[in-house]
């Protein structure tokens, strides 16, 4: 009989994309559904940018590359991390792997052995654990709260941190709570950190290029440069660049590091692809214009879903700093039941109740190890927010 491996069966499926996929799944049907579960802008890559994949492959640059990146995307890459960050690279201190999921994946399967912990605040963005796990270490969640904006404090952070202890998991602003570090907040965290020699941060600034109001983005080797040689900072052109498709992601850290992590490549992916690497040279080298005009968009989708959804029966939902997700709670509606009968007994029945329903696909927070919330993407019009929203609104009132 055919069975799958040990790792394997330690993991699940990506909850995003499950619910993400159900949702067109019954689009397919003909329902009505508005899909709030995707990660990804709705705004197209810019013109400039398809234009550069455009010549690089009139140009024939359809070949193999260096396994970690080409050297002119290396360079774009220091750049970028000196120009906007304050961070010193080399080239041979920066990966680029298929996507920001292979950084962490390459990272982790180059540096964890089974016994190691990684330590993971929630909500979490649904794959953190799971990567852990299929290389054999054990994930060690901290957990945050809604009152102190889904932050962890240094006091809880030091008391997770073992022996054990390989790496540290850093994202901000989150996925899926959309909060985000101020300076301050990073150099008490990295107070705590400096007197663990043996931890290594793992920093996921995805969302860098999202943040809104007087927010000022800062990194954790930015602002404690004692962290710099255990540091990896991972960044990518997918959210602030609509490039998701493009499978771009890349990191600067220590060149020990950066070196394992082409070895694992090596065996595995090979290079990312050549067309892609060129069109994000260009993406990090070229205009940056839009990316303003974006945020100022996000935040108006922001306002809208978190007024609406606070006008919610039973749901109470913060205002996020950064990212394009918002993380309410339905705890009020625990307990209550739907027009079917059935009872909201968690939040992964409140999400199934509310697509069957309404048509609205978000994704429950159990998924992200923190409930009960549920997590919306506001990356899309606000004519579809408004609706969903709207109904999501009469979903709740409808619950006895």
């Amino acid at each position: 009989m055919t069975t799958v491996s040990d790792a394997l069966k330690r993991i699940k499926p990506s909850a995003t994309l499950a619910a993400s996929a159900k949702a067109r799944a019954l689009k397919a049907a003909g329902r009505n559904v508005i899909a709030l579960s995707a990660g990804e802008p709705d705004f197209d890559t810019p013109d400039n940018i398809k234009a550069a994949a455009i010549k690089a492959i009139r140009e024939g640059k359809t070949k193999y590359t260096d396994v970690d990146g080409i050297p002119e995307l290396k360079e774009a890459i220091v750049a970028k991390f000196k120009r906007e960050n304050g961070l010193e690279y080399k080239r041979t201190q920066i990966n680029v792997s298929p996507g920001g999921k292979s950084v962490i994946f390459n990272a982790f399967l180059a540096t964890l052995n089974p016994g190691d912990e990684v330590v993971i605040p929630t909500p979490y963005w649904v794959s953190y654990p799971d990567m852990a796990m299929l290389c054999g270490a054990t994930p060690v969640f901290v957990d945050t709260k809604l009152e102190t904006g889904f932050k962890v404090d240094p006091a809880t952070l030091a008391k997770a941190i073992t022996p054990h202890t390989k790496w540290v998991m850093l994202n901000s602003p989150s996925n899926p709570s959309g909060a985000a570090y101020t300076a301050d907040e990073l150099k008490a965290l990295a107070a705590v950190l400096v007197d663990f020699p043996h931890v290594h941060v793992f920093v996921d600034d995805i969302y860098e290029h999202l943040t809104y109001g007087d927010f000022k983005f800062s990194t954790i080797a930015q602002v404690e440069p004692r962290l710099f040689e255990r540091t990896l900072t991972m960044n990518g052109v997918s959210k602030a660049y609509s490039m998701t498709g493009w499978r771009i992601g890349y990191a600067g850290g220590p060149e020990w590091l950066i070196k394992a992590m082409a070895a694992v490549m090596s065996q595995s992916t090979s290079n990312p692809s050549s067309i892609a690497q060129w069109a994000a040279v260009e993406a990090l080298n070229g205009t940056q214009d839009f990316i303003p005009k974006n945020q100022k968009l996000f935040q108006e989708r922001r306002d809208l879903v978190v007024s609406m959804l606070n006008q919610a029966q039973g749901l109470k939902c913060p205002t996020p700093e950064g990212a394009f997700y918002v993380y309410p709670s339905c705890a009020g509606l625990i307990g209550k039941k739907s027009a079917k009968g059935v009872v909201i007994d968690n939040d992964e029945t409140f999400a199934t109740e509310l697509l069957e329903a309404e048509g609205i696909a978000v994704v429950h927070g159990s998924a992200f190890g923190l409930a009960p919330h549920f997590r919306i993407s506001y990356a899309t019009s606000n004519a579809e927010l408004e609706d969903a929203c709207a109904r999501i609104q009469r979903f709740c009132a409808s619950l006895t």
